[in-house]
Order: C-alpha cells, then sequence, then structure tokens
C-alpha cells in the first residue's frame, strides 16, 4: 500500500486531542529560508487587509493520526489555505480545522529532497489533501514548475510570455525575478515586500524635494 492511502484517515482511529506542535527540520540552507520568508512578506503585504487566510512555511501539516509522525512526509515548505481565521498556529491541524487542506502549495526543491517533492508528495498533494495549485521552485538551480488539479489530476500549468504561472486560487502570477520566486499581479506588476515599498516611498519623496530645491523652495520649511 502506497504511504499516500496509508495515510488517509479511517473512522475507527480515534484523533489526538489538544494541540500538536510542528515537527519539522530545520530548512535546507540560508537561501531556502530567505526564499520562504520572501514569500510570506510579500503575501501578507498584498492581503494585509484580509483576515480570512493562513500562510505560513515549513510547518507541519498532521492530516491522518497514523501520520503522528512519519518520516516519509514532512510538511509543505510553503502554503496557504483560505477561508479560515488568520491567526498564528502551532501547526495545521486537519480534523481542527474543518477539515481544510491547502489551496496551494509551495515546495522548494533541494538534493536531499527533490525526488520526493516530485513524486510522493505530489501524489499526497493530488490523491489526499486535493490542493488545487502545487508548484516547486529550486532556488539554486532556478527549476520552476506548476500544477493544478484538473479532474482530480494534476496538468502542468501553461506558462505565460514572461514564463510565469497562474495560481487560481492566489489570483496571482508566480514568476522568478532576479533569481527568486516572486508574485506578481495579474496587470503584471511585481508584489513588492514592505523594504520595497518604504524604498520607493522614500525615493520619491527624495525626488520631490530635489524638484522643490531647484524652484528655489526649500522642502524642510513646508509644513
Amino acid at each position: 500500500m502506497s504511504l499516500a492511502k496509508d495515510l488517509v484517515p479511517t473512522d475507527d482511529i480515534i484523533f489526538p486531542p489538544g494541540d500538536l506542535y510542528s515537527d519539522e527540520p530545520p530548512v535546507e540552507t540560508d537561501l531556502h529560508l530567505r526564499q520562504i520568508i520572501l514569500l510570506l512578506q510579500c503575501l501578507d503585504w498584498w492581503w494585509r487587509s484580509r483576515d480570512d487566510y493562513f500562510a505560513t512555511g515549513n510547518l507541519t501539516i498532521y492530516y491522518s493520526p497514523r501520520q503522528l509522525k512519519s518520516e516519509d512526509f514532512r510538511g509543505p515548505d510553503f502554503f496557504v489555505v483560505l477561508g479560515t481565521e488568520r491567526k498564528t498556529r502551532k501547526s495545521w491541524v486537519v480534523w481542527q480545522e474543518d477539515g481544510k487542506y491547502p489551496n496551494i502549495i509551495v515546495e522548494l526543491l533541494s538534493k536531499s529532497t527533490a525526488a520526493t517533492d516530485r513524486s510522493l508528495k505530489k501524489q499526497i498533494y493530488q490523491d489526499t489533501f486535493r490542493t488545487p495549485d502545487y508548484f516547486w521552485f529550486d532556488p539554486d538551480s532556478l527549476e520552476f514548475a506548476g500544477f493544478r488539479l484538473v479532474g482530480g489530476q494534476y496538468q502542468p500549468i501553461q506558462p505565460n510570455p514572461q514564463g510565469w504561472l497562474w495560481s487560481q486560487q492566489l489570483k496571482l502570477y508566480l514568476g522568478i525575478h532576479q533569481q527568486k520566486l516572486r508574485f506578481f499581479t495579474a496587470e503584471g506588476l511585481l508584489v513588492p515586500t514592505p523594504e520595497e515599498v518604504a524604498q520607493e516611498q522614500t525615493q520619491k519623496a527624495e525626488i520631490l524635494a530635489a524638484k522643490l530645491r531647484e524652484l528655489g523652495v526649500d522642502p524642510d520649511n513646508l509644513s
């Protein structure tokens, strides 16, 4: 029996009570860690007025008592659940979250995980999680692929002319920008980090101040 099928909950299993802490190993490299943080920062800023989603990285998803805890399955590197409360969690426990699974998953490939991400995890996300959008990205080689659940099977997402892949769940593109995986709007605009927003505002203020000085106006004296 495959691991994906073996870990499906059954009625004769008693679900463990109480909180379950995440049980994930450290991320592979600093590059992987920074990529996870980048995705979280951008999405949280883009959806800063929303409180109906949960986005996180390197957190255990408990979806079957039989799974507690299989060495063959680790939590996704990055995932988003829609239609849920935006709050901190120690882990994602499906049977305590109204049976909700991630709407989108991104795995960051590495030498030790790539084979599993392309096979076993893909099968679990397709057959058990039924996650609509699944992507993987290698921060080193920049390998990038995406799949959409169609008729119960993952089908490759076709890239746009820029090579970006559309996430129907997020209503955003995912694409490579400066060797990082980033989000882009439907209009093709880069979803910024809070730091990038602050830098842009500073640059605009500096340009305005320079123009005022050219006109003989001291910007420091403006109220």
